[in-house]
């Protein structure tokens, strides 16, 4: 297994979710839907499930790529109000291994440049073999079943 300190799991970014939540308009400019968790909507400010009777905002999201024909907006979950986050660390959620995902890789200028799926039970290793390719900038995990971005990963250091 690589160590985790070769690479950061990253959530939204902060400044993308207070804009979201003080806006009520998303990354497309459509106004922000506020839902009450069913259980179990993946919330990709703290990496986690969300528990039934949570509230969240569901919007669209341009995850961070280069402007251009790769570029997508897919929706999102987020709590309605600031969370803690994920916790220190930046490693691979705990929460959400053994959950299949799919990696997509990303070059400098934004354009998928190969990927993988995996199973979540070694995913550090997936991520491992895909930065061994110098060419590769960013990872973004996407769901399987719904395709939506989950959560980015960057070299350790970038």
């Amino acid at each position: 297994m690589t160590a985790p300190n070769r690479f950061v799991v990253r959530p939204l970014p902060p400044t993308v979710l207070a804009a979201v939540r003080r806006g009520g308009r998303d990354s497309a400019g459509r106004p922000v839907e506020a839902v009450v968790a069913e259980g179990d909507e993946p919330l990709r400010c703290c990496l986690r499930d969300a528990r039934a009777g949570e509230e969240l905002l569901l919007f669209g999201y341009a995850p961070p790529v280069a402007a251009g024909p790769y570029r997508e907006v897919g929706p999102v979950f987020a709590h309605a109000d600031a969370c803690a986050g994920p916790g220190p660390g930046g490693g691979y959620p705990q929460a959400w291994r053994g959950r299949p995902q799919v990696l997509r890789a990303y070059d400098r200028r934004g354009r998928i440049c190969g990927g993988r799926r995996h199973d979540g039970t070694d995913p550090e290793t997936v991520i491992a073999e895909l930065f061994a390719d110098p060419a590769v900038h960013q990872l973004h995990s996407r769901n399987v079943v719904y395709g939506c971005f989950m959560f980015t990963v960057d070299r350790a250091g970038e």
